[in-house]
């Protein structure tokens, strides 16, 4: 008669069923409604939430690096990343696997705001401008693509014809810019930037790590 070692199942989290794009859409949800809902009732200030270059060089509310990456401005401000975020994510996980596509993320929205707070200080001389949202770590994931899969064809919200991503990258920022510039809309497009330079570095150096891999990605992408 043998013996039987009986292992007990191990529960699957509620987060554990997705993948890490998707969660990540979900935490920005969920740390949106929750911002906005305790900001709303005066429980929290915004200066604990967003990033605001003043406060930074005061040495006070130094998490508003990571707190601002999952705050947005509003519901077509998140809509718009979250839509963008689960394409574009999805792509760049399946590109890097999920643990390296997390620490990129993240450091790519740090890396963006830290370069606005920089900025700031250099260039815009506004340093009490706040900065939220997924932006940065979003144009970091665009200008890995910029050089990982440069043919990419994609489709930018109101225009119904395929971009290539080596076209569409700048001109998103672009056009982000001239919008701000004409309209006096509240864009972080300094943070954009520093999420793209960010992304084009990192695809510099796999580009020089893993040429073949490279090459072999893009082949599906003519």
């Amino acid at each position: 008669m043998g013996i039987y070692q009986i292992y007990p199942k191990k529960r699957k989290s509620f987060f554990s069923s997705f993948s890490l794009t998707t969660n990540l859409i979900l935490i920005n949800l969920l740390c949106f409604i929750v911002f906005s809902f305790l900001i709303s009732s005066k429980t929290i200030s915004i200066d604990s939430v967003a990033i605001k270059p003043s406060n930074i060089f005061a040495g006070k509310y130094l998490w508003t690096f990571l707190t601002s990456m999952f705050m947005h401005g509003g519901f077509f401000h998140i809509f718009a990343n979250m839509f963008s975020l689960f394409f574009i994510g999805s792509l760049v996980e399946k590109i890097l696997g999920a643990k390296r596509y997390l620490w990129f993320y993240l450091f790519s929205g740090l890396f963006a705001s830290l370069f606005f707070v920089l900025m700031s200080l250099f260039w815009t001389a506004d340093f009490n401008a706040y900065a939220v949202g997924a932006s940065g770590a979003l144009f970091g994931l665009i200008g890995l693509l910029v050089l990982l899969t440069p043919n990419l064809s994609v489709y930018l919200m109101f225009i119904p014809i395929p971009i290539k991503m080596k076209y569409a990258a700048p001109g998103i920022l672009i056009v982000l810019w001239l919008i701000s510039i004409a309209g006096n809309v509240p864009i972080g497009n300094t943070a954009h930037l520093g999420g793209l330079i960010c992304g084009l570095i990192y695809g510099i150096y796999l580009r020089r790590k893993y040429p073949k891999k490279v090459q072999m990605l893009n082949r599906f992408f003519k």
